[in-house]
């Protein structure tokens, strides 16, 4: 369930930040940035603070 929640989020996220690369500024694609960065970061050290956040609003780990 937390996979799933995560994707969601992720996708989400980065979905939203091409919507306003594309209608705000070219500089949301340092949020694009940020987020790769993060997911990168998590693959190495396997925390992620988003997994942190949803683990602690409850929702269930695989």
């Amino acid at each position: 369930m937390l996979n799933t929640y995560f994707r969601v989020i992720v996708g989400t996220f980065i979905l939203l930040s091409v919507v306003l690369v594309v209608y705000v500024s070219i500089n949301w694609l340092w949020f694009t940035v940020f987020i790769g960065v993060n997911l990168i970061q998590s693959a190495f050290t396997k925390w992620c603070l988003l997994e942190t956040i949803l683990l602690k609003l409850g929702v269930k780990k695989n």
